[in-house]
């Protein structure tokens, strides 16, 4: 990290995209600042996630209903619907890439944000934008292709930290529901995470009232960071 003092920045109140009639405000860390990974790492435990170039904590004065939520990697273990979305895919090949086609990733990304996510902002998300994602500056990144032959099916990016792993966004085929993508995605993050010991995958924020949110407490058991302690949550 630079030595002088980090900035902060507070956005000003904005309509709340996941619960109607509240409004939303963010701490950001001062974007012109490149973090070491293991300060990044300080921050996730302290409810911050990554967004692009962005490190940001939501911080609303009257609400406090996103809840940070990771999973303790070593006493996780599949539920049955989980193990079979692993049997169901074994069929897949999954790879750890450093140099993506862009283009094939990019056509994935906007099929699939066109049909799990359309009306939300992210639907002109431009390749620059996606470049952004993969962007190393704050910490390491993941990119994990899941392939069913030369057929992508889903993308998994996922920072890196020396304290723990996490899924910073996923994107998948919105025409193969059968295949579960997105539990399967966090079921590799955290075999990842397991094989590095380190001891939590992060899953960036977890709102009780959002169904789009509830598959999160599913991987139990799950914690969340509420009023400043981390601390067990039961599944929604």
């Amino acid at each position: 990290m630079q030595n002088r003092p980090i900035r902060w920045y507070m956005t000003a109140p904005q309509h709340c995209p996941y619960l109607e009639g509240r409004e939303m405000q963010t701490v950001l860390v001062d974007p012109a600042v490149s973090l070491e990974d293991h300060h990044y790492g300080h921050l996730l435990a302290q409810g911050f996630r990554r967004s692009g170039q962005f490190v940001y904590r939501h911080q609303c004065p009257s609400c406090g209903a996103c809840v940070p939520v990771r999973i303790p990697v070593d006493l996780f273990r599949p539920n049955r619907g989980q193990r079979r979305c692993l049997r169901r895919n074994d069929d897949l090949t999954v790879n750890t890439v450093l140099r993506p086609d862009l283009d094939e990733h990019m056509d994935l990304l906007l099929r699939y944000l066109g049909a799990r996510h359309p009306g939300g902002g992210m639907e002109h998300t431009t390749r620059s934008d996606y470049v952004g994602m993969l962007s190393d500056r704050n910490c390491g990144v993941l990119l994990t292709e899941f392939r069913l032959g030369p057929r992508l099916l889903a993308v998994a990016v996922t920072d890196h930290t020396p304290q723990a792993l996490s899924a910073m966004y996923t994107f998948f085929d919105p025409d193969r529901p059968e295949r579960s993508l997105g539990t399967l995605a966090i079921l590799h993050q955290v075999e990842e995470a397991r094989r590095q010991r380190l001891p939590h995958l992060y899953l960036g924020y977890w709102i009780p009232r959002s169904e789009k949110m509830a598959y999160k407490t599913r991987f139990q058991p799950v914690e969340g960071r509420v009023n400043g302690a981390w601390m067990r949550l039961p599944r929604n």
